[in-house]
């Protein structure tokens, strides 16, 4: 057989247990037995994970991890019944798109917060609130999560926010107008605020 027709083969195989997977997944969430469904979302800021509950946008993560840490922390925190489902996180991918192309200001997307709770759960509600193209300090989220002195706490909250990007916790900067840590790295903070307009690009 020739290499050509062996390469023909392999994207064939592919496509067909691509096929058996999809519908395997769609088959799943029919019966309501994908708790957490996941894909991946290309962007400007690298691959991005995305993984969905029945409530919304439960993790957005950057690349970094391995798959395997991530998955596993989402059963151990979530539920072991996970599964990759392009299709379940078709709705939040369109939207990056939109917005890391210019056309999107605001996500629509539910969040789910359940990886949260307590007074970083009401930061990252706070920062959720900051409207696109500008910034708030860490005393003004702290102090709409109730706890105006909490300020090194509210960079804590913000620094393992497990939904980036759509909770926009790299809107949030020192008082005296530093930039601050982000969980992203600051170069991905940077890029972002430059895309919102808030810093001049270069």
């Amino acid at each position: 057989m020739r290499a050509s027709d062996l390469r023909k083969l392999g994207v064939e195989s592919e496509e067909r247990s691509a096929r058996l997977s999809a519908g395997f997944a769609e088959s799943a969430a029919g019966r309501g037995l994908i708790d957490v469904s996941y894909g991946f979302a290309d962007s400007p800021m690298g691959r991005l994970l995305v993984a969905m509950t029945r409530r919304g946008l439960v993790r957005l993560e950057y690349p970094g991890r391995s798959l395997d840490e991530q998955l596993q922390e989402l059963a151990r925190r979530l539920s072991p019944r996970i599964l990759e489902w392009a299709k379940g996180t078709e709705g939040v991918r369109r939207e990056l798109d939109e917005y890391f192309e210019g056309r999107r200001r605001r996500f629509d997307v539910p969040v789910d917060l359940s990886l949260t709770n307590g007074f970083s759960r009401r930061v990252l509600r706070a920062a959720g609130r900051i409207p696109f193209g500008t910034v708030a300090t860490y005393r003004d989220v702290a102090t709409q999560a109730g706890s105006p002195r909490g300020m090194r706490a509210a960079g804590n909250a913000l620094g393992s926010n497990p939904v980036p990007i759509v909770v926009p916790c790299h809107r949030v900067l020192h008082t005296g107008g530093g930039l601050g840590g982000y969980t992203g790295g600051l170069d991905r903070k940077v890029a972002l605020l430059r895309l919102e307009g808030v810093l001049e690009a270069r």
